[in-house]
């Protein structure tokens, strides 16, 4: 965390608030499903092209921050495939902002040691988008710090069902019948094999709703949900999500010794009204 310090202003806000952190007990993965460019456009009458661009500079903030944290994964929900339905000039817009943020971002990236990679059914995008995203992951690839993955025509239960396809094809090279499927093994043949589960998930906007993401891996995340509008979120609001993490207790089912972990179920629904759930509002 020492880096995240001799980036901020001592005495801000910001470096109050990690002061209050305990570097021993961050989540090692963080998730972030990025909504509300769209609204946050609309309610100063602009397009939502607008939201989208205006959402590129909390992206640089969180990365930059759980990098100087000390965070090992961070994966950004940016494209789904359900994004597909949107006009087609602000699918073709999201594209060009993509390519435009990886030419422009990478040298930070690899001044601050991160690893890119992506997730999805990338074979079906533009194909200038995916020799970028291939240069990207290429000039990245020996970087030792914060591993950086953006789901980019991603759905929870696409992976799913992709995962399970490929079991089968598996077995069906291998000459071999079909054998039961462990969690390890399923896990293992995911778009994220090799990932850890997100420890915590956070969600921008206010909706309490997980949009098929990660549907598998966030079984047992803690999810801290904000109201404020993706662009609108800061370096404040990340770590107002990583403090209430810390006060949580996870059980994972069980009773053992508790590691800070949240209520149980009924509790946590008697609590949202409390802010058990929700972060600030914006």
């Amino acid at each position: 965390m020492e880096k995240f310090f001799e980036a901020v202003k001592p005495g801000s806000r910001e470096a109050r608030l990690a002061a209050e952190i305990d570097p021993a007990r961050l989540p090692g993965h963080i998730a972030i499903i990025m909504d509300g460019n769209g609204r946050w456009a609309q309610r100063r009458r602009l397009p939502r092209v607008a939201g989208h661009r205006a959402g590129v500079r909390p992206v640089r903030e969180t990365i930059e921050a759980c990098a100087q944290l000390g965070i090992g994964w961070l994966t950004l929900f940016a494209f789904s495939v359900e994004n597909w339905k949107r006009p087609r000039a602000e699918v073709e817009t999201l594209w060009q902002l993509l390519r435009h943020y990886l030419k422009r971002e990478l040298p930070g990236l690899k001044r601050n040691g991160v690893r890119f990679q992506v997730i999805g059914r990338i074979e079906v995008l533009p194909e200038e988008v995916q020799r970028d995203l291939d240069s990207a992951m290429v000039e990245t690839s020996t970087n030792p710090g914060l591993r950086l993955t953006v789901a980019l025509n991603y759905g929870g239960r696409s992976e799913i069902v992709d995962t399970v396809n490929a079991i089968l094809e598996r077995e069906r090279r291998n000459g071999a019948s079909c054998q039961p499927v462990t969690e390890e093994a399923f896990s293992a043949s995911l778009y994220t094999a090799g990932m850890p589960d997100p420890d915590l998930l956070i969600r921008t906007s206010g909706e309490m709703r997980v949009s098929n993401f990660l549907l598998w891996q966030i079984a047992y995340s803690e999810i801290w949900v904000t109201e404020k509008l993706w662009p609108d979120f800061r370096r404040t609001d990340l770590l107002h999500a990583i403090l209430d993490y810390q006060k949580r207790e996870r059980r994972y089912g069980g009773l053992g010794e508790p590691e800070a972990r949240g209520p149980e179920p009924a509790e946590e629904l008697v609590a949202a009204g409390a802010g058990r759930i929700f972060g600030p509002a914006g």
